[in-house]
C-alpha cells in the first residue's frame, strides 16, 4: 500500500494578518502622504492667492486714492472757479484766475462768457502748449454749451462731457469744462474753465502712492480719455473706481505693472518650512484675522457712535417709516419739534422689534400718526395711498421737499418742511422712508416780521414824503382858493349893485364868475385828491398796469415841487408799433420809487444848475430780452461825487439836512424784490445822474408779443442811440414855470 502524497501547506493565519497590516500602513501612509501633498498644495494656493489678493487690493486702493484726489482736486478747483463770481474788482478777479492757472493742477483756460454766451474775456495758462491754437474755439463749443445751460438751469456749477482738442505736432489732449453762472449783480452770464485731463492726471503720476502702475481715465463705456505711467501695465490686477462729478461721469483705472506671482520661490519655500512653520503661520493668520476682526468691530462701534452723536445733535428732525407708514425711528430734535418721546411715536412693530407686513391695509389704524392735525389726516391718508402705490414719488421729491403742517403734543399747529427719500436696505430693498424735516415756524415768524418792517418803512417814507409837500400844497392850493374868493366877493357885488333879471348884461359876467369858481375849485379838488390817493393806497399786490399809468399817478405830486424850483417835466414813453406791454409790479411800491427819484432829481438841479437847464426826464422803453420794461429817471443836476456814490444806497445816509436817508435804500429795495435792480449811471450828454430799474413784463403781454416780430423800423429807442432808430418819442406831458 502506498502512503498519501504529500499536500502544499495553505497559508497560516499569522502572515495574512501581517499582509493586511502592511497594507493597512501602506494606505495610512498613502493617505497621509496624500493629505500633506493636498497641505502642501493648498498651503502654494493659499501664498499664492494671498499674492494676488494683496496686489489686487493695492490696485483697488490706488484707483480709490487716484478717483477720490482728482474729483478732491476738480472740486477744489469748481469752488476757486464759483468764488469768482462773487464781487470783486476786475484786477483782483483777474489776479486770481492767473494764480489757479499757475498752479499747474489741470485748469488750462478761464473764460468769461455773457448771456449770450459771447466771450467777455480769456486767460489761458502760462505753460505751454495752449489750448485751441491747432483749432478755433469756436468749433468745439457742444458740450461748453450744453453744460453751461444746464448750469443756468440749476444756478450750480456742472462740468461738460470730455471732448478732444487737437495740439500741435500731432498730438491732442482731452478737456472737460466747468460751467459756473454768474449772478446777475455780476452782469450775468457764465464762467467757463477748461481742465486738459491729461494734466490732472499727470500730477497724480509724480506721487510715490501711485508708482508700480499704470493710471487711465476712461469713459463709462470703455473709452480711453487720458492715461499716466512709465511702464504698461500687466493687465492682471486692475481695478476702476467712478468719478461722479456734476454733469459728468468717467472711471478711472489702475492696472498694475507687476504680473502673477511666481510659483518656483512660493513653491520652495512652502516645501523647506511649509511643515514646520504651518501651525504658527495659522495662527498668525487667525490672530491677525481676529485684531482685523477687533479693529473692524471697534471702528463699526465708533461710526455708530458718531452717527448717533451727529443725530442727536442736528437742530432738524430725522424720521424713519416702513412701508406701512409707522415711524421706525426719530431722533431727539424731531421728537422735541413734536413734542411727543420716542416711545409714543415709534409703532408696535419697532417697539417689540418684529416687522410688519409689506402691504398695509387701507384702514390701518397706525397709519395716523399722534403728531398729525384731525383737519388733515383725510389728506395725509391718501398722500400715504398713493405713495405706497408707487405715485406721488418722483426724482426731485426728496431734492424739493413738501411743506405741510404738523401737531405739537399740546395742539399747536406749525408749518413743516419735509424731504424724503426711500430706505433701501442692504440687498437694495426698499424697507421704507428716510425723512428729514425742518421746522418753519421760525422762519415764518420771520418773513412777517421782515414784511412788517417793510410796510412801517413804506409808512414812514410816505409820512416823509407828505409832510415835505405840506408846504407845496399850501402854495398850490393858496391860488385856486384866492381865484375862488375873488370871483366870489365879485359875484357878491354884481348881486348887491344890481338885480341880474334887470340887467341883462349881468347875467353873462355873473356866469363867467360862476364858472371861474368852479374850475378853480376842481383844481383844488384834483391836488388835494391827488396826495390823498398817493397816501391812502397802501395794499401790497401785483398787478398789471402800464407804464404811462405809473407816470400819471406821481405827476401831480411832482409837478407840485417842480414849479417851485422852475424845473421842466418831460415824461417820454415809445409811440406806434413799439408802444410799451404792461408790466407785473406793487403799484404802490413802484410809485413811492418813482416819486423818490423824481424828488431826488429836482433837489440835485436845485442849487448848482441854472434855472433854464434844469430838466427831468421820466422814460420806459423795454429791455433786450422783451421781458422787462426799464424805467428811467434823469436829471442835469451836479451828478453824484465818487464818495457820495460808495454810501449811495446805505440806509440813513444822507446829503441833506432834512432828509431821512431812506429813499434810496426803499428804491433799491423794491427793485430788487420785483427781480431786477437799482442802477445809477450819468445822465444825458454826460451830465447829472440818471438812476434806472426794471420791471417784468405782464405774462399776457409776453404771451402776445411771443409770436409776433416786430414792425421794420420800429423801436422804443430815443432818436440818435445805437439801434438807429429817427423817431421821437411821445412827451406825454411839460411843465414850464
Amino acid at each position: 500500500m502506498t502512503p498519501p502524497l504529500p499536500t502544499t501547506p495553505g497559508p497560516t493565519p499569522a502572515p495574512r494578518l501581517a499582509q493586511r497590516g502592511r497594507a493597512r500602513r501602506v494606505l495610512l501612509w498613502t493617505a497621509l502622504m496624500a493629505l500633506l501633498v493636498v497641505a502642501q498644495s493648498l498651503l502654494v494656493a493659499l501664498s499664492l492667492n494671498f499674492e494676488s489678493g494683496r496686489a489686487q487690493d493695492d490696485t483697488e486702493r490706488v484707483a480709490t486714492l487716484a478717483a477720490a484726489e482728482i474729483k478732491r482736486e476738480l472740486m477744489r478747483q469748481a469752488r476757486e472757479l464759483q468764488a469768482l463770481g462773487f464781487p470783486l474788482a476786475d484786477a483782483e478777479r483777474e489776479a486770481a484766475v492767473a494764480a489757479l492757472l499757475r498752479q499747474r493742477h489741470g485748469l488750462e483756460r478761464v473764460e468769461r462768457r455773457g448771456e449770450d454766451f459771447a466771450v467777455r474775456r480769456v486767460q489761458d495758462t502760462p505753460y505751454p502748449p495752449t489750448l485751441f491754437a491747432q483749432m478755433p474755439r469756436g468749433e468745439l463749443l457742444t458740450e461748453t454749451q450744453l453744460a453751461c445751460a444746464a448750469a443756468r438751469i440749476v444756478g450750480a456749477p456742472r462740468f461738460s462731457r470730455s471732448y478732444f482738442v487737437p495740439m500741435p505736432g500731432g498730438q491732442g489732449t482731452e478737456v472737460v469744462d466747468l460751467c459756473v453762472p454768474l449772478p446777475a449783480a455780476e452782469g450775468g452770464g457764465t464762467l467757463v474753465g477748461s481742465f486738459s485731463l491729461v494734466r490732472v492726471l499727470e500730477r497724480l503720476g509724480d506721487e510715490r502712492a501711485f508708482s508700480g502702475h499704470e493710471l487711465t481715465l476712461v469713459e463709462p463705456d470703455g473709452t480711453r480719455l487720458a492715461r499716466v505711467g512709465a511702464t504698461r501695465g500687466a493687465g492682471v490686477f486692475v481695478a476702476r473706481q467712478v468719478i461722479d462729478l456734476p454733469g459728468f461721469s468717467m472711471q478711472v483705472r489702475a492696472d498694475g505693472t507687476r504680473g502673477r506671482p511666481s510659483l518656483v520661490p512660493n513653491l520652495t519655500t512652502a516645501l523647506v518650512v511649509g511643515l514646520s512653520l504651518a501651525l504658527f503661520a495659522v495662527v498668525a493668520l487667525l490672530a491677525r484675522d481676529g485684531r482685523r476682526r477687533a479693529e473692524a468691530e471697534r471702528a463699526l462701534a465708533e461710526a455708530l457712535a458718531l452717527r448717533r452723536a451727529m443725530e442727536d445733535s442736528l437742530p432738524t428732525g430725522l424720521r424713519a417709516r416702513d412701508l406701512r407708514g409707522r415711524v421706525t425711528y426719530a431722533n431727539p430734535a424731531f421728537c422735541a419739534m413734536v413734542g411727543l418721546s420716542a416711545q409714543q411715536l415709534l409703532g408696535p412693530a419697532a417697539r417689540d422689534g418684529t416687522e410688519g407686513d409689506a402691504a398695509p391695509p387701507a384702514d390701518d389704524a397706525s397709519e395716523v400718526q399722534p403728531y398729525w392735525p384731525p383737519e388733515y389726516v383725510p389728506e395725509y391718508r391718501r398722500r400715504l395711498s398713493r405713495r405706497l402705490q408707487g405715485q406721488g414719488h418722483g426724482p426731485n421729491e426728496a431734492r424739493e421737499g413738501v411743506e405741510t403742517v404738523f401737531m405739537r403734543s399740546n395742539g399747536e399747529r406749525f408749518p413743516v418742511m419735509v424731504y424724503e427719500a426711500p430706505l433701501v436696505d442692504g440687498a437694495g430693498r426698499q424697507t421704507g422712508w428716510m425723512s428729514a424735516v425742518v421746522d418753519l415756524s421760525a422762519q415764518r415768524r420771520v418773513e412777517e416780521l421782515s414784511r412788517q418792517q417793510q410796510e412801517r418803512l413804506q409808512a414812514s417814507a410816505r409820512l416823509a414824503t407828505v409832510g415835505e409837500m405840506a408846504s407845496l400844497l399850501s402854495h398850490e392850493l393858496n391860488q385856486p382858493l384866492a381865484a375862488i374868493a375873488s370871483y366870489a366877493s365879485g359875484s357878491l357885488n354884481l348881486m348887491d349893485d344890481g338885480v341880474p333879471e334887470a340887467d341883462p348884461e349881468l347875467r353873462p359876467m355873473l356866469r363867467q364868475a360862476l364858472q371861474r369858481i368852479a374850475e378853480q375849485a376842481d383844481r383844488a379838488g384834483r391836488v388835494i385828491k391827488s396826495v390823498h390817493a398817493f397816501v391812502r393806497r397802501r395794499e401790497q399786490q401785483h398787478e398789471s398796469i402800464g407804464a404811462e399809468d405809473l407816470f400819471e399817478a406821481v405827476l401831480p405830486l411832482v409837478r407840485l415841487q417842480a414849479r417851485k424850483s422852475g424845473t421842466r417835466i418831460e415824461v417820454r414813453l415809445p409811440t406806434g408799433p413799439a408802444r410799451l406791454s404792461s408790466v407785473r409790479c406793487d403799484r404802490t411800491m413802484v410809485e413811492q420809487v418813482l416819486l423818490n427819484l423824481s424828488r431826488n432829481g429836482i433837489q440835485a438841479m436845485e442849487a448848482g444848475t441854472d434855472p433854464a437847464q434844469r430838466l427831468l426826464v421820466l422814460s420806459a422803453e423795454p429791455a433786450e430780452d422783451g421781458r422787462r420794461i426799464v424805467f428811467t429817471v434823469a436829471d442835469q443836476g451836479p451828478g453824484i461825487p465818487p464818495d457820495v456814490a460808495a454810501r449811495l444806497f446805505t440806509p440813513f445816509f444822507t446829503t441833506r439836512a432834512e432828509g431821512m436817508g431812506l429813499g434810496l435804500s426803499l428804491c433799491r429795495t423794491v427793485a430788487e424784490q420785483h427781480g431786477g435792480a437799482l442802477a445809477y449811471g450819468p445822465g444825458p450828454q454826460g451830465r447829472g445822474a440818471a438812476f434806472r430799474f426794471s420791471l417784468p413784463v405782464a405774462r399776457a403781454a409776453v404771451a402776445e408779443a411771443a409770436p409776433a416780430a416786430p414792425a421794420p423800423g420800429a423801436s422804443p429807442r430815443r432818436a440818435g442811440t445805437e439801434s438807429g432808430d429817427t423817431a421821437d418819442p411821445e412827451v406825454l406831458s411839460s411843465t414850464r414855470p
